[in-house]
């Protein structure tokens, strides 16, 4: 059935027709009704006869204004984190572990934004409320029942039941892990805050950064990810704590958690010290678990082994293989298994680095030097006039920043200038160069193996880099030590989702990190459109580089609404 115009001479007329076929099968059609001349209907009558067939056909009336589109909010992004968040048990999970019925607001929820608000465009708490209401449309949630006050009562109501909710995360992580061996590395790191004001109880406490290379309020994150890069714990500790005080407190509650047979800590250097492999050995004694563990020996430390690493060097120099390949022999230190790794392209470029700074800071020294030199013999030179305890000064501070201390030593005490180079010292730096040592208990793996899995802790760094950059866990801006822990474990479940998201792109052998793929999937958005009194919802077509994305994470297409 359509509408069609007839014209008889110079006349014009508007009517319904229908399409049939006669007993012959040919087309034919026949008039079901005559509107009238077209030239005697006018406009008006043509559009009240439109919107009468519009609402015959349920459709909305034609208006004579145009419609009206909202601004678009982006969808594609958070519906995969929505999608995986469910799908890992982490909505149900959390909603019993938080469960109350003082409070009218859906916690999980909102744990749930901020965590995704972590991952997206990470912002203050009362950033993610403009987030939710102006650039992005979350599953579940009613941006204009969010206010920032919420938001804060869902931190409190996370760091109140914080045991309920680790055990919980913990209990979806955990067919995620090997039951019978577990291979963890730990690692701590700083995290810069702000406020000056101290409180009881404070974690923010001025320690040495990691950030700024120097002192700085912060506190201390220690987390533990798996041989796969899977985080499984953290815990937040006083900005200034001795690392190697944060080792088995944080392994104490990874095995109450997991009830793990075995653990193989792997940690960094900052957390080798015969208290921590003592406290190590204890634990599992104590817990009836197989503790065993990989400690780098830190750098400082290098010299109590000269003498081992005098009696090993013939090993290391009689092996044959390129110079850029690891020598690796092994010994024992302390009644403990000590591996050692040499390489000999590594050890040559530390050498290098070194000569080049100390002839830089030789040069700088022997400036002053002529400088004031100069001075004695009655010449005048740009600038100030130098002194001996300035030129002093300058010369030691360049030593600090370059942290040669230990090679190039100044006589405070003559009354001119002067310095030396301690070629001792140097002579024995430079035996140390290259050289890798590694304490461990371990005594099922060759010594190639130990050295392997150690190497592989610089995946927890990355980590640490995605926190601080993508997730953009620093600085910190809360107050509360209560506060602190809530925004920490808010970051610990961003990270989880991150990484999880790399371990199935990895799986499927694809080159997109987790931020490109959220980046990607954030093209696709929710639009509305205003025709009359009715809303109108879409969501954008996926493109097909969006559509392959999708089904490398083996996650469903968001529907377009009804």
């Amino acid at each position: 059935m359509c509408v069609r115009v007839s014209k008889s001479g110079n006349r014009s007329y508007l009517q319904i027709v229908e399409g049939y076929r006669d007993e012959a099968g040919r087309v034919k059609q026949k008039v079901i009704a005559n509107l009238g001349r077209l030239d005697k209907m006018g406009e008006k009558n043509l559009s009240a006869l439109i919107h009468g067939l519009q609402r015959a056909a349920g459709r909305p009336e034609m208006l004579p204004e145009p419609p009206k589109f909202d601004s678009s909010k982006t969808f594609g992004d958070v519906w995969v984190l929505h999608q995986l968040w469910h799908e890992l048990g982490l909505s149900d999970a959390l909603r019993r572990a938080l469960r109350s019925s003082r409070r009218q607001f859906d916690a999980e929820a909102l744990v749930r934004a901020m965590v995704f608000n972590r991952l997206i465009d990470p912002t203050s708490k009362i950033g993610v409320v403009e987030w939710l209401r102006a650039e992005t449309s979350m599953p579940g949630i009613d941006p204009e029942a969010v206010h920032h006050m919420q938001l804060m009562r869902a931190m409190d109501a996370l760091e109140e039941n914080k045991d309920a909710v680790e055990q919980a995360v913990a209990n979806q992580l955990h067919p995620l892990l090997d039951k019978d061996l577990s291979v963890v590395f730990y690692d701590v790191t700083s995290v810069r805050i702000h406020g000056t004001a101290q409180l009881e109880d404070d974690l923010r406490a001025y320690g040495q950064s990691k950030d700024i290379h120097g002192i700085g309020r912060q506190f201390a994150l220690g987390v533990i990810q798996t041989a796969e890069g899977l985080p499984i714990a953290h815990e937040v500790f006083e900005g200034n704590v001795a690392e190697t005080r944060t080792l088995v407190p944080i392994l104490q509650r990874l095995q109450k958690r997991f009830a793990l047979r075995r653990i193989v800590i792997v940690a960094d250097r900052g957390l080798l010290s015969l208290d921590n492999v003592a406290a190590l050995e204890e634990l599992g004694r104590a817990q009836g678990v197989c503790v065993d563990y990989i400690l780098a020996v830190p750098a400082r430390r290098y010299s109590a082994f000269a003498e081992i690493l005098r009696e090993v060097q013939p090993a290391l120099d009689s092996a044959d293989g390129p110079v850029d390949q690891d020598v690796i022999t092994e010994t024992l230190w302390e009644e403990r298994r000590l591996v050692i790794a040499h390489n000999a392209a590594r050890a040559a470029e530390q050498t290098a680095a070194r000569q080049s700074i100390i002839a830089e800071l030789d040069a700088l020294g022997d400036a002053l030097a002529r400088k004031l030199d100069a001075q004695d013999a009655g010449e005048n030179g740009r600038g100030r006039r130098s002194s001996d305890r300035g030129a002093y000064q300058r010369f030691h501070k360049a030593l600090l920043e370059k942290q040669m201390t230990r090679f190039i030593k100044t006589d405070l005490g003559s009354p001119s200038f002067t310095y030396s180079v301690d070629e001792e010292a140097l002579e024995q730096a430079e035996r140390l160069d290259g050289k890798l040592l590694l304490v461990t208990s371990l005594s099922d793996m060759t010594p190639e193996e130990v050295v392997h899995r150690y190497r592989s802790l610089a995946d927890i760094e990355r980590g640490f880099r995605v926190l601080k950059s993508e997730i953009e866990i620093a600085p910190v801006y809360h107050r509360l030590p209560d506060r602190i822990r809530a925004h920490a474990l808010v970051c610990f479940l961003a990270l989880v989702l991150y990484r999880i998201l790399r371990m199935r792109l990895r799986a499927a052998q694809s080159p997109v990190s987790p931020s490109r793929l959220l980046k990607s999937l954030g093209r696709i958005q929710k639009h509305t459109v205003h025709v009359g009194a009715n809303a109108y919802h879409g969501i954008t077509r996926p493109e097909p580089e969006q559509l392959d994305l999708f089904r490398t994470l083996n996650i469903e297409l968001p529907k377009q609404p009804a």
